[in-house]
């Protein structure tokens, strides 16, 4: 057995990781100690939830083919599992999602995760799924080809792992605490990051900011990841154009840009070439979101530093786009296209077994007796809906287990394949009418045969508020999406509009603001697979749903029994 590591140190000053081939193994084996880890940002101390002493934590490389196992030792305060996201092809029982695929792993305890990674070359990440968690408990994964096989692209001189996210001067259990009692909008984060340090635009770290060092004329892969738990992410580098090459652990056709948009939970590969004049280039990094958020529109910035490079002269500087520029943000979504021919490009399934409406937003519940609703409307709490349905997770057993051993009362298969009350979606009248903006709480889900193909139809609401994003998050498998619009979705005016030759091929999808996005995909996986917006506030709140897909015909196609360490409630 061959085993590897690749155990990242927590620098501010310049990366010199990934630019060699690591050794190919048949299985790659990690260690992680989830424990409490104290840090300096924004002038005070703080303890965060980390693994391994690291945040981010450590970066996990393998070759498609190879066997992932992780050992997750719990040293933490606090109940956690890990997802590995945008895996699919594993085991319900490595997904992690808690009271979805296994109960949470309880302080003092393990679980070892063991999964394959087949078909699927690029970037994905792990991070925590309880609680909100993974603000702190996250890393990359990066896939590379088997030995022997190559980049649909030149291979770059180096590859660097950059990812994105949100910094709280608070507590994140405290801060999840404060926003779901007061009934209202998530706790605002202070600042972001590029690989956990903040930048000099922010107080108290100017020697806390991500830096690299290049070689004029060098080509780089830099492997972008939105970890934030709240925020869509534009990304752009001073004098610089990116060259998009793969996306959710798949390759695109490449596409120029000066900028990017990267959504909560999606993943970036892009081609940098340090083509330049020799000197100091800000890479930086702030919002997308159409509401006004106050506090929210700060900017991160990091370096890329040319050998060589006069310390004394100011970097340059990238102009971001607007926080609200829904056009640009639109533009980078629906322009990636799948790149025919490449490993593992999938054609569109093009016989539609099973198709959904499914309308997402906010919506109203009344408030729950250990809430204070403070910061809630009419004195309800925010709650979020898929179809009305407000999913809660299941106490006691998880649904992965009530599946397997076939027990009832765990869950129902209920979930509706279309809006309970058809009207005009993107209306913002409709947050007056009583009859739309309150939800229904339930653990419901909807039942799939094995080998069907699915096609999902995303639609945003007005209920509450128009302008919410909603990066909707599918576990266990990747879509393609077909076409993504704004306004009602209208299958008649819409449906000619379907990319069937190279859509890409992602596990989450940034529904357009006031909009509509059509995914499509296989359920060739048997088990539960939860799917849920990726702005944890409103995962929380409870816009999720699950797929149980049911066996298939063979012993190959049925479930496997759970690991005999799987964690108990």
């Amino acid at each position: 057995m061959a085993k590897y590591y690749l155990l990242l140190p927590l620098l501010g000053f310049a990366l010199t990781l990934l630019c060699t081939d690591f050794a190919s193994a048949a299985i790659v084996e990690h260690w992680f100690n989830a424990q409490n880890l104290t840090v300096n940002r924004l002038c005070k101390e703080q303890v965060i939830t980390a693994v391994n002493g690291r945040f981010p934590g450590p970066t996990l490389t393998v070759r498609e083919g190879d066997t992932l196992i992780v050992h997750v030792f719990n040293k933490s305060p606090y109940n956690l599992t890990i997802h590995w996201h945008g895996v699919s092809g594993l085991s319900s029982w490595a997904d992690g999602p808690s009271m979805i695929t296994q109960c949470p792993i309880r302080t003092g305890h393990n679980y070892t995760y063991k999964f394959n990674i087949t078909k699927h070359e690029g970037t994905l990440f792990w991070h925590a799924h309880d609680a909100w968690l993974r603000a702190t408990i996250f890393g990359a994964i990066i896939i590379r080809p088997r030995l022997g096989h190559s980049y649909p692209f030149p291979k770059p001189y180096c590859e660097v792992p950059i990812l994105l996210g949100e910094w709280w001067n608070i507590s994140i259990i405290e801060a999840e605490r404060l926003t779901l009692e007061s009934g209202g909008p998530p706790i605002v984060n202070d600042a972001y990051f590029i690989n956990g340090l903040l930048g000099d635009a922010y107080p108290c770290s100017a020697n806390q900011m991500f830096r690299l060092i290049v070689k004029q004329g060098k080509t780089y892969l830099l492997r972008v990841v939105n970890a934030a738990l709240h925020t869509n992410l534009f990304f752009k580098i001073a004098n610089h154009s990116m060259t998009v090459v793969g996306i959710d652990g798949a390759y695109t056709t490449p596409y120029v840009t000066d900028v990017l948009m990267v959504a909560l939970g999606q993943t970036t590969d892009v081609l940098v070439t340090a083509n330049q004049s020799v000197g100091s280039y800000y890479m930086a990094s702030s919002l997308y979101d159409t509401l006004p958020l106050p506090g929210k529109n700060t900017t991160t910035r990091g370096l890329i530093v040319y050998e060589g490079a006069n310390p004394s002269v100011a970097p340059s500087v990238p102009v971001l786009p607007d926080s609200h520029d829904t056009n640009t943000t639109h533009r980078f979504q629906s322009n990636l296209t799948g790149l025919p021919g490449s490993p593992y490009f999938l054609p569109v399934p093009l016989e539609v077994n099973e198709r959904m409406f499914v309308i997402i937003g906010l919506a109203l519940i009344p408030c729950p007796p250990s809430y204070t609703c403070n910061k809630g409307i009419m004195g309800n709490a925010l709650s979020s809906t898929m179809n009305n349905k407000s999913f809660v997770p299941p106490r006691g057993l998880s649904m992965m287990e009530a599946f397997y051993y076939n027990v009832s009362g765990i869950y129902t298969t209920d979930f509706p394949d279309n809006p309970p009350k058809v009207f005009d979606y993107v209306n913002t009248s409709i947050s007056l009418d009583q009859s739309l903006i309150f939800t229904e709480r339930s653990t419901s889900a909807t039942k799939l045969k094995f080998n069907s193909t699915v096609e999902v139809v995303l639609q945003d609401t007005a209920i509450v508020s128009l302008g919410n994003h909603h990066p909707i998050h599918l576990h266990g498998f990747s879509f393609h999406i077909l076409a993504q619009g704004f306004g009602n979705y209208d299958p008649v005016r819409d449906s000619p509009k379907f990319n069937l030759i190279n859509p890409p091929h992602r596990n989450t999808v940034l529904v357009p603001t006031g909009g509509w996005a059509v995914v499509r995909f296989r359920a060739d996986n048997p088990g539960v697979w939860f799917v849920h917006c990726h702005l944890d506030s409103h995962m929380s709140w409870g816009m999720a749903m699950a797929f149980v897909v049911e066996n298939g015909p063979t012993p190959a196609t049925r479930a496997v029994p759970p690991p005999p360490d799987l964690p108990k409630c």
